[in-house]
């Protein structure tokens, strides 16, 4: 008996040091994890390697204007949900094979932050 009193004090100790899954992410930790995108890809709306990522969140793929997509994410029919977005960030080519995106976020916790972050990226006027 003691044995088994022993073990769920145990079991209840490590239960209560485990670290809860989070619900949302950190978008100012999403803020400096995006500085890994941000080589490709701007804040705002304008284009450079990558598209300009302002209002991302719900935009469909492949619609910013005067930016040239690869064949795959045009024809792809995504839209940039929450789990889009992070079905793509953890493996880019594995959900549009052929597209130019090559940078992977693998962490869970990293691109929840990132898109939480994304989230609060304001559309420009005009845009998708």
């Amino acid at each position: 008996m003691r044995s088994i009193t022993g073990v769920l004090a145990a079991t209840l100790l490590l239960v209560s040091t485990i670290q809860p899954a989070r619900a949302d992410g950190d978008p100012a930790r999403g803020e400096t994890v995006f500085k890994r995108c941000a080589v490709c890809h701007a804040a705002t709306a304008q284009n450079r390697v990558g598209p300009g990522l302002a209002g991302v969140v719900g935009r469909p793929a492949a619609s910013v204007t005067g930016y040239k997509y690869s064949p795959a994410l045009t024809a792809s029919g995504l839209t940039w949900e929450e789990a889009t977005l992070d079905r793509f960030l953890e493996a880019p080519a594995k959900l549009v094979p052929g597209t130019r995106m090559t940078i992977a976020l693998p962490k869970a916790d990293d691109r929840q932050d990132v898109i939480t972050y994304l989230k609060t990226l304001a559309s420009t006027p005009g845009a998708p």
